[in-house]
C-alpha cells in the first residue's frame, strides 16, 4: 500500500507541475558558474510559433549529453559549435508544459549537473497585439541625454546582481566609461526611471508612441552613451536600469498611451560583446584582419553590374573599428537573432521595432529575421533605417516592391530620408529657381508611386545623427513651425526628436556628436530651467514655451485626424514669379483628404505675406469655404482673399 501511495503521489505532482520526469534532477548538483556560464535566450514562453533553440555556454559543454527533467519539454537535437564551449540545443515544449522552472541536465559519464531555465505563460492575445501605425505620432529620445531619474546608476559596478527574467544570477561587468556631463562624448546619467518620471510630459505633447536609442549593455571604454556598439543582447545596460525595470517602463508607457518601440542592432556588435574572445563559430562575426571598412554602397544589392569586390565589402566590411560585423550567412546566427528580438516583444510587452543600419545587413537573412518576427506577431511594424537619398534604391528595401531580382526584404516599413532632406533644403533656401525651395518637397512626394506601402513611410526631419535642426534653421523659430506643419499632416508615420519641439540647439564649442545630443534641461537636479514644465519654458524664455504649444496643438489634434491617417494627397506646384519667370514662389499648398473631411495645408516660405491661390484649386474645391484653423481653433473663411504671414504655415480643417 505504501508502495502505491507513492506512485499516485508523483503521478499527482507531475500532472499539477509538469517539472518532473524519469530521469529526476532532483539529486543533480547545479552547474558552477564555469560549467554553465550563459544560457540564451534567457526564457521562453508556452503557445509559441518560434521553434525554440538554445545557445548554452559552458566549459566544454559540447561534449554533454543534454535533457530536460520533464517530458513535456524535449530536446530535438544538439549542435556543437567549432568551438567546443558552445552547443546549441534544439527544444520543442509540448502542449502539456506548464509556466514554470525547469531544469536542463547534462551528463557525461559520471558528470552530471544541471541549470534552471524558466518556461513562462504568454500574454493573452500576444501574438495579435498591434503596433505603430500611421495614426501615432513616435518620440524619438536618447535615453542617456533625457532625464537623470536614478543618479545611484550613473556609474555602475561590477559584482552587482541585477533581474533579468532568469532563474540565473546576472552580475554586471566592469563599467569603463563613466558618467561626466561636461564631456558630449562620455555617459551623462539619463536612465529608465527618468523616462518613467517624464511620460506625462511625452503624452501632452501628443506623441503616441516612444522610441528609444538602444538601452542594451554598451561597455565600449569611450563612448559608450549612444548604445549602439551592444555588448550583450540580453541585459539592460545598468545605467539605464535592468530588465525589469524596462518592462515597468513599457508597462507604464502603455498606462499613459504610448506604444514602446525597440531599437535593435542586428548588423554590428561591440568589441567589448563577451563572444568576441570566444566565439562560438569561426565565422559568427566577419573576422576582420587587415581591417576592412565597409563601403555604405547599398546600390550594390540591386545593380545587375556591381563587382563582387564591392558587394562583399559592404556585406562583410565592419561599420566601424569598434562594432565587429555579424555573419547573418551563419543560420545559427540569424537564429539567435530571430529569437533575441521576439524575446524583448514578449518579454517587455513591445509594440514595434526600429532596426538600425538596415541595409548593411546581408539582405537574404534580414529578409528572413523579419519574416520570423512577423511570423509570431502578424501586426508587428518594424522600420528599417535605409539611409539612402535615391528614392529608387530606398523604395527597394520596403516589402512588396516588386524588384526586378525577386528579392523581398518583407520589411514592412522604411524610414524617408528623401522627404527629410528636402524639408531641411527647402525651408534654407530663399529667392528660389525652378528645382529650390519648396518644390523640393513637391518633387519627393511626386515620386510616392516608387514606395510599396505609403501608409509605412516613416517620416522625419531630424534623428539623433543629424545636427540640430534649430542650428540649421539659423535658430528661426518661424521656420520650425512650418516644419511642424508639414511633418504632422504629410502621409507616412511621423517621428519628432526630442528637443526639437522646443528648437534645441547645439553645444556650443565641441562639434561633435555628443554635443548635438544634449540634455534634456530640468531632466537633473540643478539644472536653470526645467523645460518639461510650462513654468520652466516660460521662465527660459518666449520661443521655449511658444514652439512647444504650437507643436502640442498640432500633434494632439493630429491624433484624432482620421483624414491624415488615413487620406489621400493633392498638392499643387508653386506658381512663378510675376516679375520673373525663372523664379518660383517659395510657397507649397496640398490638400489631404478623403470622402467627408479635408485638410488645406499652406507653407508659405517667403520672406513676404502672401494670399492663398484659392482659385487654383478649382478641380478639387470651388468657392469660398469655411473651416477651423487647427492650431489657434479659430474659425476661418479660405478665399483668394486669405492671407498667410511670411515664413509661417496655415492648417484648417473643412468638411467636403
Amino acid at each position: 500500500m505504501k508502495r502505491i501511495l507513492i506512485l499516485l503521489s508523483g503521478a499527482l505532482l507531475l500532472a499539477s507541475c509538469g517539472t518532473k520526469s524519469a530521469s529526476n534532477a532532483e539529486n543533480v548538483p547545479f552547474a558552477t558558474g564555469s560549467e554553465v556560464i550563459r544560457i540564451e535566450p534567457l526564457s521562453w514562453w508556452t503557445d509559441m510559433k518560434t521553434d525554440l533553440q538554445l545557445m548554452v555556454k559552458g566549459d566544454n559543454i559540447s561534449e554533454y549529453e543534454v535533457s530536460f527533467d520533464t517530458p513535456a519539454i524535449k530536446v530535438k537535437g544538439t549542435h556543437p559549435g567549432d568551438n567546443p564551449n558552445y552547443v546549441f540545443i534544439d527544444v520543442e515544449i509540448g502542449p502539456k508544459a506548464v509556466p514554470g522552472t525547469y531544469y536542463l541536465v547534462f551528463k557525461k559519464g559520471e558528470d552530471t549537473f544541471k541549470a534552471p531555465y524558466v518556461i513562462n505563460g504568454r500574454r493573452e492575445g500576444s501574438a495579435d497585439r498591434e503596433s505603430f501605425t500611421t495614426a501615432d505620432l513616435i518620440y524619438l529620445i536618447m535615453p542617456d541625454r533625457f532625464a537623470n531619474g536614478d543618479p545611484a546608476n550613473d556609474n555602475a559596478f561590477s559584482g552587482n546582481v541585477y533581474d533579468d527574467g532568469s532563474a540565473r544570477a546576472y552580475k554586471v561587468p566592469t563599467m569603463p566609461d563613466r558618467a561626466d556631463r561636461e564631456k558630449p562624448l562620455y555617459r551623462h546619467g539619463g536612465d529608465l526611471k527618468g523616462i518613467i518620471d517624464h511620460l506625462d510630459y511625452i503624452a501632452d505633447l501628443g506623441a503616441t508612441a516612444l522610441w528609444s536609442t538602444p538601452l542594451l549593455l554598451d561597455n565600449q571604454e569611450y563612448e559608450s552613451y549612444h548604445g549602439y556598439a551592444c555588448c550583450d543582447y540580453y541585459h539592460i545596460d545598468p545605467r539605464f536600469g535592468d530588465n525589469a525595470l524596462y518592462r515597468e517602463m513599457v508597462s507604464k508607457a502603455h498606462d499613459k498611451g504610448i506604444k514602446v518601440i525597440m531599437d535593435v542592432v542586428t548588423n554590428h556588435c561591440g568589441t567589448r560583446h563577451w563572444w568576441m574572445d570566444d566565439a562560438p563559430f569561426k565565422d559568427w562575426y566577419h573576422v576582420n584582419e587587415p581591417y576592412m571598412q565597409m563601403n555604405a554602397l547599398f546600390s550594390v544589392y540591386m545593380d545587375p553590374n556591381a563587382a563582387k569586390t564591392d558587394l562583399d565589402r559592404q556585406e562583410s566590411g565592419w561599420f566601424v573599428p569598434s562594432m565587429p560585423d555579424m555573419n547573418l550567412d551563419n543560420p545559427f546566427v540569424l537564429k539567435y537573432f530571430q529569437q533575441w528580438a521576439i524575446w524583448w516583444i514578449e518579454y517587455a510587452d513591445l509594440d514595434g521595432l526600429r532596426v538600425d543600419t538596415y541595409p548593411y545587413n546581408e539582405p537574404e537573412p534580414m529578409s528572413r529575421w523579419c519574416a520570423a518576427v512577423r511570423e509570431e506577431y502578424p501586426a508587428m511594424n518594424i522600420v528599417g533605417e535605409c539611409w539612402d537619398n535615391n528614392i529608387a534604391q530606398l523604395a527597394y528595401w520596403q516589402t512588396g516592391a516588386g524588384n526586378k531580382n525577386g528579392f523581398d526584404s518583407n520589411l514592412p516599413s522604411i524610414m524617408d530620408f528623401p522627404l527629410r532632406d528636402a524639408m531641411i533644403g527647402a525651408m534654407c533656401e530663399e529667392n528660389v529657381n525652378w528645382s529650390e525651395g519648396m518644390t523640393r518637397v513637391y518633387s519627393v512626394l511626386a515620386q510616392d508611386f516608387a514606395y510599396a506601402d505609403l501608409s509605412h513611410m516613416m517620416t522625419f526631419f531630424a534623428n539623433h545623427d543629424h545636427p540640430r535642426t534649430g542650428d540649421i534653421m539659423n535658430r528661426d523659430p518661424r521656420k520650425m513651425k512650418m516644419l511642424y506643419a508639414m511633418l504632422a499632416t504629410i502621409r507616412g508615420i511621423p517621428q519628432l526628436y526630442y528637443g526639437d519641439e522646443m528648437m534645441f540647439l547645439e553645444r556650443e564649442g565641441f562639434g561633435n556628436d555628443g554635443s548635438k545630443r544634449i540634455d534634456f534641461p530640468g531632466g537633473w537636479e540643478g539644472d536653470k530651467y526645467d523645460l518639461f514644465t510650462a513654468e520652466g519654458r516660460e521662465a527660459a524664455g518666449l520661443s521655449f514655451a511658444e514652439l512647444h504649444d504650437y507643436a502640442k496643438a498640432l500633434f494632439n489634434w493630429r491624433k484624432t485626424a482620421k483624414v491624415i491617417h488615413d487620406g489621400k494627397t493633392l498638392h499643387f506646384l508653386s506658381r512663378h514669379n510675376e516679375y520673373n519667370r525663372n523664379i518660383t514662389e517659395n510657397t507649397y499648398g496640398y490638400f489631404r483628404y478623403n470622402d467627408t473631411d479635408a485638410v488645406y495645408v499652406f507653407i508659405n516660405n517667403e520672406s513676404v505675406d502672401k494670399n492663398i491661390p484659392w482659385s487654383h484649386y478649382s478641380e478639387f474645391v470651388s468657392g469660398p469655404v469655411k473651416g477651423r484653423d487647427v492650431v489657434t481653433g479659430s474659425a476661418i473663411v479660405l478665399s483668394d482673399d486669405t492671407v498667410v504671414p511670411a515664413k509661417s504655415a496655415l492648417v484648417v480643417e473643412f468638411k467636403r
